[in-house]
């Protein structure tokens, strides 16, 4: 009997694991879609207009033209104008910025001056975590350092700036939007081969 609950537990699970990432994936659309189609399927209903679908198109359209409005001078000027004003305000500001760091780190905004990632030995030795170089300095006896940003798990707009010489890294193999979501998702997504060695 306890064989046989257990199959049935055991099946059970494998049966939630395997539909949980789908409806949790429908559930997420089904959310991004009614944000999209609310906006103007509202007023559309208004005018008598009901077309499903319809009020997502004109949303996405949208969208397209406000970026590209963004994408020349009188839109960037425009919108530098626009998040200065929001970025006054106390309570928007702190939630403003973490979301807009976060969104650039994901579309590879906030990684453009990234250089390439590397393995180091930190917080202390023999414990590895990623980094990224940003720059590189040499010194009074010409050792060459490499300037590295160490990000934080999972939000990698924050974390912090060292100086280590280049010898004591290795390269990890991996270009930038890479090193960026092994990050985020908390070694996850990270490779199953590196090149740390003990």
């Amino acid at each position: 009997m306890n064989r046989f609950t257990s199959h049935i537990r055991r099946t059970f699970i494998a049966g939630l694991l395997t539909i949980a990432p789908l409806a949790l994936t429908v559930y997420i659309l089904k959310i991004v879609f009614a944000i999209l189609d609310k906006p103007t399927a509202t007023l559309l209903r208004r005018l008598g207009i009901e077309i499903p679908g319809l009020g997502i198109l004109i949303t996405v359209v949208f969208v397209y033209l406000l970026g590209m409005f963004v994408a020349n001078v009188l839109g960037k000027k425009f919108f530098e104008w626009g998040e200065r004003l929001l970025t006054a305000i106390p309570i928007v500001n702190p939630i403003y910025k973490t979301i807009k760091q976060i969104t650039q780190a994901f579309s590879g905004t906030a990684s453009r001056n990234f250089r390439a990632v590397v393995y180091i030995q930190y917080p202390r030795k023999e414990t590895w975590t990623l980094a990224f170089v940003t720059g590189e300095s040499v010194n009074n006896e010409n050792q060459e350092f490499f300037h590295l940003f160490v990000p934080t798990t999972p939000n990698p707009t924050s974390g912090f700036f060292i100086m280590i010489p280049k010898q004591d890294t290795i390269p990890a193999r991996m270009d930038v939007e890479e090193g960026l979501k092994a990050i985020i998702s908390g070694g996850m997504l990270a490779p199953k081969r590196h090149e740390v060695h003990s």
